[in-house]
This record gives structure tokens, C-alpha cells and sequence, in this order.
């Protein structure tokens, strides 16, 4: 007999999140809706089995490092128990060049292919990425498409979502200089 599925859903700075497990691992992640019964709804149509429950300790453990990383706290989620054999290979691949991103950082489409030893499958990254059953523990949000575009994003509110994430996480999405950085030396020390 296969082991229930169970969800919670939390609220965190940009909107309610929902992580979903099975036995001692955590199988999906709901990005923030603009509402709770929007991430209702759309947590129903991806896992219509699972019954809502209190968390145990390691999903406990994951929320709280949710909900602080979108309160602007660096926080890294790779150490949580997330079922990645649930993927395929080269998701799996993806995934874990993902998980090496940190808070604040960026890679874009075409780095994470070549960090996976497959240049010229962008296109390929960022499907999986788009099917990132775990988003925020993997962070999709944290790769961009080429020249610091945003690329695409499946969350409530979409791209607008992706770019509040990484600005919560002060995220330089480019490597063009920021406004204050091409300022003269002698400006920037006052």
C-alpha cells in the first residue's frame, strides 16, 4: 500500500506557498498565489490525492526556510529532503545545478547546460525547469535567459513573481553595472 500523500499551506511575505510529501520526503512545492484558494485550487489539480495535515518536523524545518528566504533572509534549501528519482536524468542534472545556486545569485539557461556538460540545450533547461515539481527548494527562479532576461515562469503572476523573488533575494540579474557601480571611484566613497 503506497504511503499518503499530505500537504500544509503557509503564508509567507509575497503570498501563500504549499509544500506537499510523502513518507520522509517532499514531493512537490506550490509557489506563491495571489490567494489562498488560487493555491488551493491549483495544489488540488497537481496532487488531488493528498490530504491536508500538520507538518512533520522536516517539513516544518522547509517551510521555515521558505518563508524566510522570501522575507529577504539568505537561506539555502538544498539539504532538504526532496524526491528527485521522481525526475528524469537530465531534470535531475538541472536540478541539482539549481540547487547550487545561491541566494543572490544567477546563472542563465545556457551556463546551466554547459554546467551539466551539454552546451546548446538551453532551450532543453528551461523545460526542466518549467516542470520543476519543487520550486523555491530548487530554485528555478535564480536562472535567467541570456543578456539577464527573465526567461519564463510558471507561478500566480508569473514573471512578475519570478523577478519579486529575486529582488527579495537581491539578485543581480545582470552583468551590465548597476546603476551606483558605474559611478566614478570618487563619487562612491562619500
Amino acid at each position: 500500500m503506497p504511503t499518503m500523500q499530505h500537504f500544509c499551506l503557509f503564508d509567507t511575505a509575497i503570498g501563500p506557498c504549499a509544500l506537499v510529501w510523502q513518507g520522509e520526503r517532499i514531493i512537490g512545492a506550490q509557489l506563491p498565489e495571489g490567494d489562498e484558494e488560487t493555491a488551493r485550487r491549483r495544489l488540488s489539480r497537481r496532487f488531488p490525492d493528498a490530504a491536508e495535515t500538520q507538518p512533520p518536523a522536516f517539513v516544518a524545518e522547509a517551510i521555515g526556510g521558505v518563508v524566510a528566504l522570501l522575507k529577504g533572509e539568505p537561506r539555502d534549501l538544498s539539504h532538504l529532503p526532496i524526491a528527485l528519482d521522481t525526475v528524469s536524468e537530465f531534470n535531475r542534472k538541472v536540478y541539482d545545478v539549481a540547487l547550487a545556486i545561491p541566494p543572490g545569485e544567477t546563472l542563465t539557461y545556457g551556463e546551466v547546460a554547459a554546467r551539466i556538460g551539454e552546451p546548446g540545450v538551453a532551450r532543453a533547461v528551461g523545460v526542466a525547469l518549467g516542470q520543476n515539481p519543487f520550486p523555491i527548494i530548487v530554485p528555478c527562479h535564480r536562472v535567467l535567459a541570456a543578456g539577464g532576461k527573465t526567461g519564463g515562469f510558471s507561478a500566480d503572476g508569473g514573471v512578475e513573481t519570478k523577478l519579486r523573488m529575486l529582488t527579495i533575494e537581491k539578485a543581480r540579474t545582470s552583468t551590465e553595472p548597476g546603476l551606483f557601480d558605474a559611478l566614478p571611484l570618487e563619487a562612491r566613497r562619500r
